[in-house]
């Protein structure tokens, strides 16, 4: 496996909002790229990272040394585009390996105009953001570090930006994968309908509910309960999605109007969203839970399960409310990854059960969650 010829690149920089500067060469498309410095510590699955809204305005950092080693193939974006301002890695290949690849890393990064830095010293980097902190900073290549920093402090700063508003569709559409039949029931009745509230969700989480026998619908964020509720769902869930949930005031009053009418999942965002609902506040992590490997201990179950994290908020349970539980903690910082509300059909997770990339030993919670909502015909036809 080669890497990416470096003697044909430009000399690029990495410039941090504090003055750490790291040198690498230029791969991806020309021009600058802005935004904050994070890291995800998967072993693969750069595709699917690269287009999760959920790293919208943020230069995403491969802590695993060689990315595009297996290229890019047409089914593994997870959203309408690759939602990373910009791609930081040690190396990058020029011959990847795989039946299904039909591109390099590199040529997909320059087709959609996404500028990375190759090259980088990217432990350096990392040790750098954990005690740090993550920050701003900028790719460049025609730039000296004085001039990337004046340029990056005009920049607005991550935190004050509702990023949900780029990434949620504008139109409710329904979602179809021409590789996935919907099994309709034996009996003639429709299929179970769920409605997902779009703030930024990932294709797999509609592929899942889909597998499990339910038509899709993908509403835009600001949709009122009244609207989703009159799609006549079966249930709702509350999607991932980028940035800060305190910015979310109209999801929260959207949610409001949910619980009690319908059963309800909320994921990573949507979790927070909830969380806040509930009485619970939310703060910003010093790094992020952002990688394959994170252990999450169930409270109800006793059981670990390594989950894919992809988050820079978490909430505070401190204040919930007293009929809500804390079901599900991380192992490493006890940070709190799950919430079950002890008498609505209501449950969140902080991570992503639909995984890609990463483990699937949470997918079964998408059973759980058309359990519930297979079981709510009570609630549904009381409306």
């Amino acid at each position: 496996m080669s890497p990416l010829s470096t003697t044909s690149r430009p000399r690029a920089l990495l410039v941090l909002a504090d003055g750490r500067a790291f040198e690498g060469v230029g791969v991806g498309a020309d021009g600058h790229a802005t935004g904050e410095v994070v890291f995800n510590t998967s072993m693969s699955g750069y595709q699917e990272a690269l287009t999760d809204p959920s790293y919208r305005g943020q230069i995403l950092t491969a802590t695993f040394p060689l990315q595009g080693n297996y290229g890019v193939d047409e089914f593994s974006d997870e959203s309408r585009e690759v939602q990373v301002r910009g791609f930081v890695v040690r190396e990058m290949t020029d011959l990847p390996s795989h039946w299904r690849s039909r591109s390099t890393l590199h040529q997909y990064l320059s087709e959609r105009g996404i500028p990375a830095i190759a090259e980088v010293d990217t432990r350096a980097l990392t040790r750098h953001l954990r005690s740090r902190g993550v920050v701003m900073g900028t790719i460049t290549r025609d730039e000296t570090v004085e001039e990337a920093l004046a340029r990056l402090r005009r920049a607005p700063d991550y935190a004050g930006i509702d990023y949900v508003a780029e990434v949620s569709t504008n139109e409710p559409y329904q979602f179809r994968d021409p590789r996935i039949a919907l099994d309709l029931p034996e009996d003639g009745s429709p299929p179970l309908h769920i409605v997902v509230l779009d703030l930024g969700v990932k294709r797999n989480i509609m592929r899942l509910l889909r597998q499990r026998g339910a038509a899709v619908t993908a509403v835009p964020h600001n949709t009122t309960a009244e609207d989703i509720l009159s799609l006549r769902p079966d249930g709702v869930l509350l999607s991932p999605g980028p940035g800060d949930p305190m910015l979310l005031d109209h999801v929260v009053q959207t949610a409001r109007g949910l619980i009690g009418r319908a059963p309800v999942m909320g994921i990573c965002l949507g979790h927070q969203v909830i969380g806040r609902l509930l009485g619970a506040d939310s703060y910003k992590l010093k790094f992020g839970h952002r990688g394959a490997n994170h252990p999450v201990r169930d409270e109800i179950a006793g059981r670990v399960y390594i989950t894919a994290q992809n988050h820079g908020f978490a909430v505070d349970g401190d204040r919930l409310a007293s009929d809500v539980l804390v079901s599900q903690v991380h192992l490493n910082d006890g940070t709190v990854e799950g919430l079950q509300h002890r008498t609505e059909p209501v449950f969140t997770i902080q991570y992503h059960a639909e995984a890609s990339p990463g483990p699937n030993d949470t997918e079964f919670l998408f059973d759980r969650f058309m359990s519930s909502v297979r079981s709510g015909d009570a609630v549904r036809h009381a409306r």
